[in-house]
């Protein structure tokens, strides 16, 4: 069989993907065009890819092709439905980087917290040095312990931030943007109970109808203004321009964001603008890809590939 990789360069340049050469001939490309990806996978049975969009157009040159693996959990870039209807396997990879996640959630919360920023650029300027007293203080923090921590979105990396955030001493409240998440170990309220409680507020939960727009303007209205909005699931959850209204604003205290609407990040979006770290703290998308989560993303491709030679279900999500 014929292995083609597109967007490559998405899972770093410093991972080895050799190992799909055990499963057939393979050949990988970087992050192009639609059409030289079109060309690419014409005679391609197996596809690899990450942010490609696996559509009709996409796929009715290529005849051959019989499964679609996606290096990410999200799948919306994929046309299921067509899939279906040539009968294309399609497989993604779930629960390879909660921890990596979970991780940069708690550094982006407690940088923005302890004002890192600031004590680091004081030390570094030459400012302590030149002082009389052994500490500093000049921006004040509070402590996590005794705090509420927010969540949206109580899955797998929901649920392990939400038992750190109990481990610091913090109450742990949640909303169910679908409704259907009914766990009693964790305190459910509606909407309103988690922005006008929450000192914290965590978003985990996957891009959908109901969750696309969901904090915005009247959601920031109702938050606290000392409150830390940390977002490490989706873009669009987040309206850019009502976050950035909102910290100018003082209707929230700081943000941390890994996520945006658009990314790259646009040179229009206006939270590009907020350059004070304490306020406003964003990462390049890579919350998700520790060293360990990328490769073991990797392992888990060549797993379902092998598995669906094999004749095996795998993590099949087409049926």
């Amino acid at each position: 069989m014929k292995i083609v990789m597109l967007d490559r360069n998405s899972m770093g340049m410093d991972m080895d993907v050799s190992i799909f050469e055990h499963l057939g001939e393979f050949e990988f490309h970087n992050v192009a065009d639609r059409d030289s990806c079109k060309r690419w996978i014409q005679d391609a049975d197996i596809v690899i890819f990450n942010k490609t969009v696996m559509d009709e157009d996409m796929l009715k040159e290529a005849s051959q092709v019989r499964l679609l693996c996606v290096t990410a959990t999200g799948f919306d870039n994929i046309d299921l439905e067509y899939a279906r209807k040539r009968k294309i396997g399609v497989c993604n990879v779930r629960n390879y980087s909660t921890a990596s996640v979970v991780q940069h959630t708690f550094a982006m919360a407690l940088y923005l917290l302890e004002k890192i920023c600031y004590y680091d650029e004081y030390v570094k300027s030459g400012a302590y040095s030149n002082q009389l007293g052994f500490s500093n203080f000049d921006e004040a923090y509070s402590d996590l312990e005794g705090k509420t921590w927010g969540i949206i979105g109580m899955g797998n990396i929901g649920r392990r931030v939400a038992k750190i955030a109990e481990a610091f001493g913090c109450r742990v409240i949640f909303y169910s943007a679908s409704g259907e998440n009914k766990s009693t170990e964790f305190e459910r309220v509606d909407f309103d109970t988690l922005l006008k409680e929450s000192d914290f507020l965590s978003l985990h939960c996957p891009l959908s109808d109901k969750t696309r727009n969901l904090i915005n303007k009247e959601a920031f209205d109702k938050m606290k203004s000392s409150a830390i909005l940390i977002n490490v699931a989706r873009g669009p959850v987040v309206n850019d321009q009502d976050l950035y209204d909102a910290l100018v604003k003082g209707k929230i205290a700081a943000a941390g964001l890994d996520v945006l609407g658009k990314e790259p990040m646009e040179k229009t979006n206006p939270l590009g603008k907020i350059l004070d770290s304490r306020k406003l703290l964003i990462t390049p998308h890579m919350a998700w890809a520790s060293v360990e989560s990328r490769s073991r993303c990797l392992q888990i491709v060549y797993d379902n590939i092998k598995d669906f030679m094999e004749g095996k279900e795998s993590n099949r999500i087409d049926r």
